[in-house]
């Protein structure tokens, strides 16, 4: 894509989800931090529902920390992959107890390190919750990213380097919620809404496919 195509993209993408937010629920950067973890191959709709219960009487480290793996792993069955998803909560949990006085560290390079806490979640915590720049891929930015052909990579790590050098740094935490908004609502994994799209013009697989 060149840089005029580029341009184009990120401006219709701005101009269509301006002001786009994270759809989890949430009042403290704990509960950021446990509802992202959740959100692992779960909508987010799923994870409010089942965070409007958990975080009535476990909405900090300390008292999470009073359940053990297999109650912590009841409670989230909903959300899927709730016995490793019990686990990183535990002990990401357990470190903010432990070498951060109960409070979730405000650096990616702290978050990153966390028990339990993966790049994609550091970015997403580091973006949201302090306002840092941060591009999180998860399936909806990787698939949106590749499938239009802003940033192209094997895998989500490498997605992230695309698209760290294709956007600029200002926008990298807005655009993260632009492409998840896009994946969403247009190009979806199955039967993208390609005649509707406002990318049609640009968008790669669109005229690789001759999907107009």
């Amino acid at each position: 894509m060149n840089k005029n195509t580029l341009k184009t993209v990120l401006e219709k993408l701005e101009n269509t989800y301006f002001g786009a937010k994270p759809q989890l629920n949430f009042s403290t950067e704990y509960e950021l931090l446990v509802a992202v973890i959740l959100s692992a191959q779960c909508t987010d709709e799923r994870v409010n529902i089942v965070t409007k219960e958990l975080f009535k009487n476990y909405s900090t480290p300390q008292k999470m920390l009073t359940l053990s793996h297999e109650e912590l792993s009841s409670l989230i069955k909903p959300c899927g992959l709730n016995n490793s998803k019990a686990e990183h909560i535990l002990s990401a949990s357990k470190t903010i107890v432990e070498k951060h006085g109960g409070k979730v560290p405000s650096t990616y390079e702290e978050l990153n390190a966390l028990s339990g806490v993966g790049r994609k979640t550091a970015n997403v915590v580091y973006s949201v919750a302090f306002g840092g720049d941060a591009i999180a891929v998860d399936t909806h930015v990787f698939r949106v990213s590749n499938r239009i052909g802003l940033a192209k990579g094997v895998n989500p790590l490498a997605t992230e380097k695309a698209l760290m050098k294709a956007v600029p740094k200002n926008k990298w935490s807005s655009a993260h919620h632009w492409l998840i908004y896009h994946g969403r609502r247009v190009c979806t994994a199955r039967n993208p809404k390609c005649e509707t799209c406002f990318l049609k013009g640009e968008c790669e697989y669109i005229k690789k496919n001759g999907k107009l």
